[in-house]
């Protein structure tokens, strides 16, 4: 899966017909993550598992910068439930919307592990608080909340999920697209920048 995403992805950003890349799943789960039982199947290897944890976890962070690396925007259209690295790829992607009665959480310490690396994503998308409080507790956190703390812009009724991400992807569409592939990169080149360097950083990409 995590594969093919990031083929998709990089397949999709090189189709100069394609404006912006939506993110969708069926079912009652949206994304759970890494599958807890390939991971611990791998303890019986003889280094304990770590060779095969380092590549997993290398390749899902090579695909949620392909996301961010991406020109077009993505949107995630999050119908069910984000938990962990599945949580992860809602903060990474540009942009969420979710179904009201989705839910989202880092039980990363209900199995003695904390989620460093969805915690790269989610701190960078919530308040810090916030992102401390769901690697914290593991706790399941509504739509509603999930809003409030940023991690997605809005959600909608189920049925309205839909409907409201081609409206939403419909709109920036219709923008200039070298504008939003110019505008994206400086985005996140810009986000991490001390305040000074950010504006001579971002004052040059406007000139």
């Amino acid at each position: 899966m995590i594969s093919a995403i990031t083929v998709a992805i990089k397949r999709l950003a090189e189709t100069p017909a394609i404006k912006v890349i939506i993110l969708t799943a069926g079912g009652p789960v949206f994304c759970a993550g890494h599958d807890l039982k390939q991971m611990t199947a791998a303890r019986a290897d003889s280094d304990r598992g770590r060779a095969y944890f380092t590549t997993t976890l290398t390749a899902c962070s090579t695909m949620m910068q392909a996301i961010i690396k991406c020109p077009k925007p993505v949107i995630a259209a999050v119908q069910g439930t984000a938990t962990a690295a599945g949580c992860q790829l809602v903060a990474t992607c540009d942009l969420a919307v979710s179904a009201d009665t989705a839910k989202f959480a880092t039980p990363g310490v209900h199995i003695g592990l904390f989620c460093s690396t969805p915690m790269v994503a989610i701190s960078r998308n919530v308040g810090r608080k916030h992102a401390m409080e769901m690697a914290l507790t593991g706790d399941m956190f509504a739509a509603a909340q999930a809003q409030e703390f940023g991690l997605i812009n809005r959600h909608v009724p189920g049925q309205k999920l839909s409907q409201e991400v081609k409206q939403l992807a419909d709109k920036i569409a219709s923008r200039s697209a070298q504008g939003i592939r110019a505008g994206k990169a400086a985005f996140y080149q810009q986000i991490d920048m001390p305040l000074a360097q950010s504006f001579a950083f971002a004052n040059e990409a406007m000139a």
